[in-house]
């Protein structure tokens, strides 16, 4: 995987706005997908990683769905009560269109929650041909990315930008 053109400083952006007034009173929820658990429990850890290093973990709430599927109508349905909302899933590839209309639902799914509710959204779903992709990007020991941490930083960055 390639990290080219990232952001290399996000953690030390985290870090210097934990306790800030930007970060004051935030509520932050991680809505969290349940398949592939694995790569899933990675994700999750990576964005509790990114709450702890925003000074946010107290703030923050981690919500279970069932699938990347149900992500946008959660991320609708607490968009009002939560400063943010961080979106993780995974989605791999099979022999079926399933990908494509769960892929395309999600992404549009949580860009309009985002935009119609103006609560940044988090987008953490891996979208993977393969499992080895997944892992690659779930922020596990041998991961190149840690996408969820990412996703996190992302969301409570645009809030504080946007404050």
């Amino acid at each position: 995987m390639s990290k080219h053109g990232a952001p290399t400083d996000v953690t030390d952006q985290l870090k210097s706005l934990a306790g800030t007034e930007k970060f004051a009173g935030l509520k932050v929820a991680i809505l969290a997908a349940s398949w592939h658990e694995f790569i899933m429990n990675g994700l999750i850890d990576g964005a509790q990683r990114a709450a702890k290093d925003a000074g946010l973990e107290d703030n923050t709430t981690l919500i279970r769905v069932p699938g990347t599927f149900e992500l946008p109508v959660a991320a609708a349905s607490l968009a009002s009560d939560y400063d943010a909302i961080i979106a993780l899933g995974v989605v791999i590839r099979g022999g079926t269109p399933h990908f494509d209309y769960v892929c395309l639902a999600a992404t549009n799914g949580l860009t309009n929650v985002s935009v119609d509710t103006k609560t940044p959204v988090g987008f953490g779903v891996l979208t993977c041909d393969n499992e080895e992709q997944g892992l690659d990007r779930a922020g596990l020991e041998n991961s190149s990315e840690d996408k969820g941490y990412e996703a996190y930083s992302a969301a409570v960055m645009t809030v504080a930008a946007l404050a």
